[in-house]
């Protein structure tokens, strides 16, 4: 009798610049059970994202009726841009037993313990100060010192939900902290409760027990 395992949906959060995204493709990479989650977004490809593999790059128009058909878990608007997850594929994976694994901001998360909150398992990233939260900001040269300025004075903010995750982490090291997910991965693989048949299976084994030695005859 096989144990069948139902797949969960792996959320990490954190202020921009923490390392949520890096973590996340990280896990991916190493982990060929794990599912990457790609998000539709309004806002402008950068230089070195691929369409289809960093994001779904759509325009507003397009983004309004994904949302009108109920076609998002999930959305939110962040720095005037549009982010979203696509449900079908999440769902299609959970049910075939395949993890999925995907970076949000605090909202998106909070929408997800509505739409899936049975298959969520979730991670807060936290940077080791906010002096190095300002400086990995600017050391990867994307956003502009306005923009970063901004990312900075949202982050306060963004902190604030930390104790709204099922998971919390301090990213002092990249390897450590992706070994640290890595162990939440394997455990939430384990829960009773994702492994669909595990009861016919133990009643399996209960039943097949050895009857008891007989006493031989005096």
């Amino acid at each position: 009798m096989r144990i069948e395992r139902r797949g969960f949906l792996l959320v990490l959060s954190s202020p921009s610049g923490a390392g949520k995204t890096t973590i996340t493709r990280r896990l991916a990479e190493r982990d060929p059970k794990l599912d990457m989650s790609v998000s539709v977004t309004t806002r402008p490809r950068r230089e070195e994202e691929v369409d289809g593999r960093d994001y779904y790059f759509i325009d507003r128009r397009r983004f309004d009726e994904m949302l009108a058909r109920a076609e998002l878990l999930e959305h939110a608007s962040v720095f005037e841009n549009c982010y979203g997850t696509p449900r079908r594929p999440t769902e299609v994976a959970l049910a075939a037993g395949r993890d999925v694994v995907g970076d949000l901001d605090w909202q998106g998360t909070q929408q997800l313990t509505e739409t899936v909150r049975d298959d969520l398992v979730s991670v807060f990233v936290l940077p080791p100060s906010l002096a190095a939260l300002e400086a990995r900001l600017r050391a990867r040269a994307q956003d502009s010192p306005a923009v970063v300025a901004a990312r900075m004075a949202k982050s306060a903010e963004e902190l604030s939900h930390w104790s709204e995750y099922d998971y919390v982490i301090v990213n002092r090291d990249i390897e450590d902290s992706v070994a640290q997910v890595q162990a939440i991965v394997t455990a939430e693989r384990l829960r009773r409760k994702r492994q669909v048949g595990l009861a016919e299976f133990v009643d399996s084994l209960r039943a097949a027990r050895p009857a008891p030695p007989s006493v031989a005859a005096s």
